[in-house]
């Protein structure tokens, strides 16, 4: 159990059904912070009680592992790191603790807002886009306006692990809570950041109760996306501007990692 999980121990348990009942989650604004352990793990115990915590057969927390796709000119990656007001993210994902994946393409606007869409995917083909998974990829892609031929030089970009927590809040918002960050790109190349975590706050509206307890705490919102500032730090060679203060900072001290170690 990571100190995460033992912070949110005292929350009243939600199962999966209720949270995705009581949340939007395909359009919505997402506010996200990367801080050490120690202070989110304060900032979580000022949270209201009546604060529910995601439970999965009473366990708190599940990892996750996405792999993220990208055209050989890395043509996602830059539309992030340049921030056009259009871009998008195509990824698969597998969720340990319900043994569920899909494969999914998040639209990113403007203004913070981001639009989410998945299908259904098979677990085994996690690291690769089958005949479906390119079908599904050129269309949405025609759907944002980008040539949908595109979907044909989409291959296996990064790998993301971590394990995420998930709390209902008392407003009926909802925010995710990611530890043990580790990251390998299609070289093999790899990094973690043990000791951070990343706190996403997600709301359709104006900021959470969380929000506004890490602001009392002195974080602020940060720029920050695991696959554009992963990818930055292990290829300094490529644009980061917009991440640049958390690659002078935390992911400056990133740990380096056998990569056998991350994929097992």
């Amino acid at each position: 159990m990571t100190a995460i999980e033992r912070s949110i121990e005292r929350f009243t348990g939600v199962t999966l059904g209720e949270l995705a009942a009581a949340v939007d989650g395909s359009t919505r604004v997402d506010r996200k912070y990367l801080l050490p352990m120690a202070d989110a793990v304060e900032v979580i115990r000022r949270l209201d009680a009546r604060t529910r915590a995601l439970d999965l057969d009473g366990v708190r927390g599940s990892e996750y592992a996405s792999v993220y796709f990208d055209t050989p000119d890395r043509l996602s990656y830059r539309l992030a790191a340049q921030s056009r007001r259009r871009g998008f993210r195509l990824r698969t994902r597998v969720y340990a603790g319900t043994r569920t994946a899909f494969l999914e393409m998040r639209a990113c606007g403007g203004g913070g807002a981001a639009v989410k869409d998945r299908i259904p995917y098979a677990a085994h083909h996690l690291g690769r886009l089958t005949d479906e998974g390119r079908a599904y990829a050129a269309e949405s892609l025609a759907g944002m306006g980008f040539d949908p031929d595109l979907e044909a030089l989409l291959r296996p970009a990064m790998t993301t692990r971590y394990r995420r927590a998930t709390l209902l809040l008392a407003d009926g918002s909802r925010a995710t809570l990611d530890s043990g960050l580790a990251w390998i790109d299609a070289d093999g190349r790899c990094l973690s950041l043990p000791g951070q975590v990343v706190i996403e706050s997600k709301s359709v509206a104006g900021a959470t109760p969380l929000d506004r307890e890490l602001w009392r705490a002195g974080h602020r919102p940060q720029r920050f996306c695991k696959f554009g500032t992963g990818t930055a730090a292990l290829h300094p060679e490529l644009p980061g501007q917009r991440w640049e203060g958390l690659l002078r900072g935390p992911f400056a001290a990133a740990s380096q990692t056998d990569p056998r170690v991350l994929r097992g």
